[in-house]
């Protein structure tokens, strides 16, 4: 279903220092807009944490659930394979644990892997079928951009609250893009 012009539009703001670009989002959050994204030149914790209010990464938890299945599967097969092909040499026990822990452990850090790349897949939305987000070359040489997609009916008020932290440049776009 295409989006008419008249219905939906978006803004894009470069800012030149980093305060003015948490300072403008959390304004943008505080009006009740949760929609936005935020570009940077390189990693800003600052950005993520205060500005856009994100929380610690959910791909530790499938590095976690990845790695505790794979020490189970080690100790599963090691413990298997001794039960279905016994070699009973001088009255060692057929279930010898010690002797399996390096076997769980390298496939606890093998699946413990794969997890996390297939958590950072699923979690950054990849591949990306989506439509393209609006881009200012600007923000990979020193800039940092904030894109808000509003509705007409809201767009002066995003246009203030912007303007008020005193973007370098202020682009509008009438068509928007999906955030």
């Amino acid at each position: 279903m295409a989006r008419r012009s008249d219905d939906r539009q978006g803004f894009f703001a470069v800012f030149e220092h980093l305060d003015s670009t948490v300072d403008a989002c959390k304004a943008l959050r505080a009006a009740g807009y949760k929609k936005f994204r935020a570009f940077a030149p390189l990693p800003e914790h600052h950005l993520l944490e205060d500005g856009l209010a994100l929380e610690h990464s959910p791909v530790r938890v499938f590095t976690l659930s990845g790695a505790l299945t794979g020490a189970a599967t080690g100790f599963g097969f090691t413990s298997w394979t001794s039960l279905d092909w016994p070699l009973v040499t001088g009255g060692k026990p057929l279930l010898s644990i010690p002797a399996y822990v390096v076997i769980a452990f390298e496939c606890a850090i093998l699946f413990g892997a794969l997890a996390t790349v297939i958590g950072l897949f699923i979690n950054a939305g990849l591949p990306n079928f989506r439509r393209k987000v609006a881009y200012h070359p600007a923000c990979s040489s020193g800039a940092f951009g904030i894109y808000v997609p509003v509705s007409a009916a809201k767009a002066s008020e995003v246009r203030e609250i912007l303007t008020s932290h005193h973007p370098a440049e202020l682009r509008e776009d009438q068509e928007g893009f999906d955030a």
